[in-house]
């Protein structure tokens, strides 16, 4: 089982969801962050006054795969997301060592469906 989260431009989210969708990824969690990299933000001139701002807004999307989905859950979000340029985000894989279904008391691949 592997956690994947990815960082993506906010205005990738729906196409990013439609082509996890197309590769039969369903489950999800998505949150708004801020967060800089190598963007390092931009200059904003807000009543005269200049304004650093270097926290952007990003998506962060977590997905708990099953092993044989991850390596297509990846590929589907970097397809959809990329657009060439600086800010595009990161995706993290990370092994996840136990999954608990609440509802039924599933555990392991059968709890992430």
């Amino acid at each position: 089982m592997k956690l994947i989260i990815a960082y993506i431009q906010p205005q990738k989210l729906e196409s990013v969801k439609q082509a996890l969708d197309d590769a039969g990824v369903a489950k999800m969690s998505v949150t708004n962050a801020l967060g800089c990299g190598q963007q390092k933000g931009y200059h904003e001139s807000y009543r005269g006054v200049d304004m650093e701002v270097n926290l952007l807004k990003k998506v962060r999307m977590e997905i708990a795969v099953n092993d044989e989905f991850a390596e297509k859950t990846v590929k589907a979000i970097i397809d959809a997301a990329r657009t060439g340029t600086i800010g595009d985000g990161k995706i993290f894989v990370m092994p996840l060592e136990e999954c608990y279904r609440i509802r039924t008391g599933e555990t392991g691949q059968d709890a992430i469906g």
